[in-house]
């Protein structure tokens, strides 16, 4: 699949900005893409698409090994194919690593804009073509341990957490086919939390929360925050199948609503 001349030219147009040019298009089965500067910092204005493509039976798996942006000002979003509205997958900004991306089909694009002050190191991700079969490695999670090297369809890998640490979230993950998007992991990565904390951050289209020690009684001067996470366009539901709080000193707020909720 080939874009178009008039979108290339239009995509590599955006890619110029004044103290020099980044983006183009990226062939080959790896490589390495760099914000400009890295690991210097990154320019302000800068404007930059990236369009790796490989062969129509292949897949592109990207994983982000530095990301460190300006929260919600410098932006580096990811496409699922070309780099059209439709095609979005991924908005990062900030500091927090992502999983690695596995591309349903033969192209993946970075976009990556800043505005015009403040500026960090950047971000420097590594790409990887995979045969269209694999589902790609999971990726490694913070203080926990990943047991199996196997990503094709069919295939299990397990997760477990060092010494001090609790996994939440499911710790079998299965390489399956998902139409449309071809071979993925049948849930996302788990994540290790320290025991005796709470919150987190939460990915996937399904899960669940719970206070610490739930069904039992939870302590006394917690203080606890979760972030659920989902795909541009997304929205979330939230069911409480339980629910019983110290009356007017124990409290939940639920942000990210029109309005703020507490109960």
């Amino acid at each position: 699949m080939i874009l178009e001349s008039s979108k290339l030219d239009f995509f590599f147009c955006q890619s110029i900005y004044t103290s020099e040019s980044c983006g183009g298009v990226v062939q080959g089965l790896n490589g390495t893409i760099e914000s400009p500067g890295f690991p210097h910092g990154y320019p302000n204005y800068a404007n930059c698409t990236w369009l790796i493509i490989t062969g129509e039976r292949n897949r592109i798996q990207l994983t982000f090994v530095t990301l460190a942006l300006e929260e919600d000002f410098d932006i580096v979003s990811v496409y699922d194919g070309q780099p059209l509205p439709g095609n979005l997958k991924m908005r990062l900004s900030g500091f927090m690593l992502p999983s690695p991306i596995v591309s349903s089909g033969s192209i993946l694009a970075l976009w990556f804009t800043t505005d015009f002050a403040v500026s960090a190191q950047g971000f420097k991700a590594v790409y990887e073509v995979l045969p269209s079969h694999t589902c790609g490695t999971p990726g490694l999670i913070p203080n926990g341990v990943i047991h199996g090297s196997r990503y094709n369809m069919g295939d299990k890998i397990r997760y477990s957490c060092e010494s001090g640490f609790v996994l939440e979230g499911h710790s079998i993950l299965t390489c399956i086919v998902s139409p449309g998007s071809g071979a993925q992991w049948d849930f996302p990565s788990p994540f290790c939390r320290a025991e005796g904390a709470c919150g987190g951050t939460l990915r996937g289209t399904a899960g669940s929360i719970t206070s610490p020690g739930y069904p039992a009684e939870y302590e006394n001067n917690l203080d606890c925050t979760w972030s659920i996470l989902a795909e541009p366009g997304d929205t979330i539901a939230l069911v409480f199948n339980d629910f019983l709080l110290e009356d007017k000193y124990d409290f939940l707020e639920i942000s990210g609503t029109e309005a703020p909720s507490i109960w």
